[in-house]
């Protein structure tokens, strides 16, 4: 049983992930196929959080891309754009990480309906501070003029950011999560709210942007959603750079828990001490319908990133990551039953390739 489907809220808001799911799977099925002439320089399996291509016998280099989404149609209809640009970069630096890589750049394409000198000053000053707060450079970019494809909310504001990510990893110490055991902790580091994933079932709850409901403690609907993806690359750093077992580093985003199930471990998860979501997420669901199995597979409801380490380093993983996070904590434990994420307290359990289902 697939929870989000063709019925669902987030169908209704225009996205349907089930058709998306399938559509992807025709996509890599052929781009699977590619013969370059040479042996494969790939040492990671597709369906991680970032390629690593092998440049020689110790070294590899980390590749991830993705974009901004529909968080962009935020920032347009608040004229506001100084804040997506932390969005690009976290957004494929926290995938580059996942796989103990360091990420040192991000290209970035700007694709817009009109060349504003204003409007992209306001991206770059996003870009700058994602770039910064991440330790990368942007060595290089490309925009692109397109007002045939690009329409903007309102017209001629439109825009598109998207990003690629490079980093540089040891190939002996890449952390893919074919080393986490059953017993391992599961440490959660907050995020700050919706970030980039779900903005069209998110906007389909707040028609009115300008709208302060009391929930929020006063800010406004479009206040929220623009808050940043939060960049967990520097606390990441000095983990791995500890000396402490770091076994799995998963990018909490679509998808919600069950992206702890793209890491290469022969393992469950039960989620019993989750982190506390914030109030934008219950509105969310109030207002849209969404139920929580729904709510759970598209957002990240509150937990930005996952370290798995053995239970017996888990305080002390808790403290480092802490000092840059405070409210990481230790949110479960993996387990034999592999393949399956358990939120105990919601009564769901869930699988890659079926959503949450109750339990």
């Amino acid at each position: 049983m697939d929870v989000v489907s063709g019925g669902s809220a987030y169908a209704r808001a225009g996205v349907d992930t089930s058709q998306a799911g399938r559509a992807v799977a025709g996509l890599v099925s052929v781009l699977r196929g590619i013969d370059p002439g040479r042996p494969s320089f790939s040492v990671v399996p597709s369906g991680h959080y970032a390629a690593v291509m092998r440049i020689d016998d110790r070294t590899g280099i980390a590749l991830s891309t993705d974009g901004v989404g529909s968080k962009i149609v935020v920032a347009e209809q608040l004229g506001r754009f100084d804040t997506v640009g932390i969005d690009c970069i976290a957004m494929n630096v926290n995938d580059v990480i996942c796989v103990g890589a360091d990420p040192i750049a991000v290209l970035d394409y700007i694709a817009v309906e009109e060349a504003d000198e204003e409007r992209l000053r306001q991206i770059a000053t996003g870009l700058r501070a994602g770039a910064e707060d991440a330790g990368v450079e942007i060595p290089g970019g490309e925009l692109a003029q397109l007002p045939e494809l690009i329409r903007g909310h309102p017209s001629p504001t439109g825009f598109d950011l998207v990003g690629a990510s490079f980093g540089i990893v040891a190939l002996d110490a890449l952390v893919l999560g074919d080393r986490i055991e059953p017993g391992d902790a599961v440490i959660g580091l907050p995020s700050s709210g919706v970030h980039s994933n779900g903005l069209t079932l998110a906007r389909s709850a707040f028609p009115d942007l300008q709208e302060r409901p009391s929930e929020l403690g006063g800010r406004s609907a479009g206040e929220v959603l623009l808050d940043p993806t939060i960049i967990y690359v520097k606390a990441v750093r000095e983990l791995l750079a500890s000396g402490l077992d770091t076994r799995g580093l998963a990018h909490i985003t679509s998808g919600g828990m069950l992206n702890l199930l793209r890491l290469h471990a022969d393992v469950g998860y039960r989620i019993d001490s989750p982190l506390s979501r914030p109030p934008v997420f219950d509105l969310i669901a109030e207002r849209t319908g969404a139920g929580e199995a729904e709510m759970q597979q598209v957002f990240n409801m509150g937990c930005g990133f996952c370290c798995v380490v053995p239970e017996v380093q888990a305080a002390e993983a808790v403290a480092l990551l802490g000092a840059r996070h405070p409210g990481a904590q230790v949110i479960g434990r993996t387990t034999p039953d592999a393949g399956v994420v358990e939120l105990p307290a919601l009564a769901l359990a869930g699988r890659e390739d079926g959503g949450f289902i109750p339990a």
